[in-house]
């Protein structure tokens, strides 16, 4: 019996894991390019695009349904030129037709299926579908065979569909500028998040239900400048409910993607770089506030996994790891009673059901079948501090972390999630800040170490090549940055530069803003997503949803009121007051879209703090004071150091302020400014702290 031979498509020389995942299907798959789109005109055919992520489930379920079918295939080829598109790799793309396909139907999502012209122009959108019709959906040979029809019989209505759903676009895409928003604004995102807010099991909404880090944070910052007590229980419960939840993995560290029920037990199982580095800094914020260790042990955690499991030998992280394993989703991270039984004795047994209640028939159901499935997700109802067991009331926790480790070691030994390893730049920037700023808050200098060297391995790229790239794999890297590479990158400089005082990164920071402001402003106010050396999608769009990560024109606008405040330069100010005016009026029509956005607006109105400290750096006075100052929680300032062991300091050239800034009596001195008035110096402590407690 002869072995049949599988032939590669044209995806066979690109990088991205998604791609690669699609280069044995029977269907004629082209990466984006040229080639694609000539190909489309010369055999008139209109373009299937096909958008997903390498560890997208849904993605999966449609690839073996429909693009591994031979049947399907075959009709596709015959009716389209279909373009795969990973949408990490390719935001861009991405951000428009997901646009389109909310216009369409009221919804997104992933997998993302565009029918187009071959002039880019879509008449059909949708997301997931089915090889045969079922669940409400058209399925992929219905939608074949009609396409073809109609394309074959009444192209010409098809064609004014495309042109008609291109206008909306571009008019759904522009925006009227508005006046400079303040308090109001800032307490109705609050209010509107109160409503949302799930008192029984923290977060917002009812189900699914996402970590949204971003939230959190503008709820912290306004606790802190309205000493509002309920905007910090909220953050509490929430980040409380989420460790003890099976969003969190309890074993190898980490949070899931999001939960599929509202009591953060059964979560959707990737995890994804941007989701650890954005809660890493909620919990490390809140520990900040509440001086609660629960919340550092969690952010460290974290940042354990992410330096265990998604770090490349190049210093920078990985992207994702899958949901599946060996074709289940989930199956890496659950356990059976049968199979812990054959792991543990019984008293390590019972212990571990019931703290981290475990059942016989299974803790969680078939979404299907409302059955209990007989696996198991380890999760907690009370925090571990809260629990008492007589057994073990003076070593539960070591009990716990012996059964843990034993966990550990067994499921290492399973087949594991295939690990996404595209190094992307905006997600490496968001895990930079997050790393820095727990380097900072923890005095953790190994965390730094670790910020640095990926810092680093960015910034000798822009070298290199020149400008800022978007993604890096297998030894290449390839697409031009977006605006979110630019925005999550000069944020992680930012945070990097307070955590460690080297004046190198902020000069970066600035550098990358200036080409930033330079091949991305609109002159309207805002940022595009894309540059203006770069290929137009549909049109140009300007993003500012705050969704699973916050936008890169939310990120900018807190950026240029950073750089503004450290630098003295008041032009940065001046482009973030455009920025926000661009967004102003949609904002208010919904600020709960757009909180890290309104974060900025309430960084920008509060009482701005530039504290300057001046000394010798290295000196254990010089670290005290700043380990000091650090533990005051205070999201309205910045911190800038001068080493007076330079002679001629960088931070001269940044920000020329400091060159007039010396120390006094041959002590540590600081500087405090505040709402636009500076106090006089101070080496005392104490004193700088009630200045900055104020």
């Amino acid at each position: 019996m002869k072995t049949k031979v599988e032939i590669p498509n044209r995806l066979i020389d690109e990088k991205s894991p998604y791609l690669l995942q699609h280069v044995y299907n029977p269907v004629n798959w082209y990466p984006w390019s040229k080639e694609a789109f000539e190909k489309a005109r010369s055999e008139d055919k209109p373009i299937f695009l096909s958008i997903g992520y390498s560890t997208c489930h849904w993605c999966h379920v449609m690839a073996h349904e429909s693009f591994e079918d031979e049947e399907v295939a075959k009709l596709m080829n015959d009716t389209f030129i279909s373009i795969k598109v990973d949408r990490e790799e390719r935001p861009d793309i991405d951000n428009i037709y997901m646009t389109v396909c909310q216009m369409l139907t009221g919804s997104g999502g992933w997998p993302l299926t565009i029918i187009m012209t071959p002039d880019k122009k879509p008449f059909f959108a949708g997301t997931y579908i089915p090889k045969s019709s079922k669940y409400g959906r058209i399925g992929m040979i219905e939608l074949t065979n009609k396409t073809k029809e109609l394309w074959n019989q009444e192209k010409d209505k098809l064609f004014d569909s495309a042109e008609h759903i291109s206008e909306r676009i571009k008019e759904a895409t522009k925006n009227s500028p508005g006046e400079l928003l303040g308090k109001e604004v800032i307490d109705l995102c609050f209010e509107k998040l109160s409503n949302s807010y799930d008192s029984n099991n923290g977060g917002f909404g009812n189900y699914p239900k996402f970590p949204t880090p971003h939230n959190l944070l503008f709820l912290m910052n306004y606790y802190h400048m309205n000493k509002e007590q309920k905007a910090l229980d909220m953050v509490v419960k929430t980040l409380d409910s989420m460790s003890m939840g099976g969003i969190y993995d309890h074993i190898g560290y980490g949070f899931h993607r999001y939960s599929t029920d509202e009591k953060w037990l059964l979560p959707h199982f990737e995890k994804m770089l941007y989701d650890q580095a954005m809660i890493t800094l909620a919990y490390t914020d809140c520990y900040n506030i509440t001086n609660n260790t629960y919340f550092k042990e969690i952010a460290e955690s974290i940042l354990e996994y992410c330096n265990r499991v998604l770090l490349s030998k190049e210093g920078a992280f990985y992207s994702a790891e899958d949901a599946d394993s060996e074709g289940e989703e989930g199956k890496f991270y659950v356990w059976s009673i049968k199979e812990l039984k054959d792991i543990l004795d019984d008293q390590e047994l019972e212990l571990l059901s019931r703290v981290y209640n475990l059942k016989e028939s299974g803790n969680f159901k078939d979404e299907a079948t409302r059955r209990f499935t007989g696996y198991n997700i380890l999760h907690l109802k009370w925090k571990l501090s809260e629990i008492s067991y007589d057994r073990y009331d003076d070593n539960l926790n070591n009990a716990l972390d012996k059964i843990r480790d034993t966990l550990f070691k067994k499921r290492e030994q399973r087949v594991h999630p295939h690990m996404d390893d595209k190094i992307l730049t905006d997600w490496n920037g968001l895990i930079i800040a997050a790393l820095s700023r727990a380097a900072a808050i923890f005095n953790r200098e190994d965390l730094a170490k670790t910020a640095s060297k990926c810092a680093d391995f960015f910034v000798s790229s822009m070298e290199e090549n020149g400008g800022l790239f978007h993604r890096y794999c297998k030894g290449q890297w390839n697409i031009s940055g977006n605006i979110d590479d630019y925005s999550f990158m000069i944020f992680g400089l930012i945070e990097l530069y307070e955590a460690t005082f080297n004046d190198r990164y902020l000069k970066e920071a600035i550098g990358l803003m200036d080409e930033q402001i330079k091949n991305f402003w609109d002159d309207e106010g805002g940022f595009y997503f894309t540059s203006s050396n770069e290929e137009e999608v549909l049109t140009r769009i300007k993003e500012i949803y705050d969704g699973a990560i916050p936008s890169g024109n939310s990120i900018s606008f807190t950026n240029l009121i950073k750089l503004s405040r450290i630098t003295g330069e008041t032009k940065y100010e001046e482009y973030g007051e455009k920025l926000q005016k661009a967004f102003a009026n949609i904002i208010k029509e919904s600020p709960i879209a757009y909180t890290q956005m309104v974060s900025g607006i309430l960084l920008s109105i509060s009482n701005s703090e530039e504290i300057v400290v001046v000394g010798d750096i290295n000196s254990e006075e010089f670290k005290n004071y700043i380990n000091n100052i650090r533990s005051v929680y205070s999201p309205t300032s910045v911190l800038v150091a001068k080493n007076t062991n330079e002679p001629n300091p960088m931070i001269h050239e940044l920000a020329d302020y400091t060159k007039y800034q010396d120390k006094l009596d041959d002590k540590t001195t600081i500087y405090i400014c505040r709402n636009f008035t500076c106090n006089e110096p101070v080496t005392s402590l104490n004193e700088a702290l009630k200045i900055i407690g104020k």
